[in-house]
């Protein structure tokens, strides 16, 4: 899990990404309502234990969602994950 403060935020949104253009790359495919649930609850800085006991699931299921989260956004971290997430007007921070 990274914390970071508000300097660290502002300078990981400004960095250049790997994928093109910010938000003019489509996602390849939508993510579900329980996955932005997940992707929100990233941002706010919960691990998958947290995350489960919020959302009522099994651990194993909150680290599937957060797989298949990444693995839509085209991210390598959760950290990515919620930087694209808030790039693409998924989440607000």
């Amino acid at each position: 899990m990274a914390v970071l403060d508000s300097t660290g935020l502002e300078t990981l949104l400004r960095a250049p990404s790997v994928v093109a253009s910010e938000s003019s790359v489509a996602l390849v495919e939508a993510l579900t309502p329980r996955e932005l649930q997940v992707l929100q609850l990233l941002a706010a800085g919960l691990g998958n234990k947290e995350v489960a006991s919020r959302l009522e699931i099994s651990e194993h299921t909150a680290k599937f969602h957060v797989a298949a989260i990444m693995g839509k956004l085209g991210a390598a971290s959760r950290t990515e994950a919620v930087t694209l997430g808030i790039r693409h007007g998924l989440i607000m921070i």
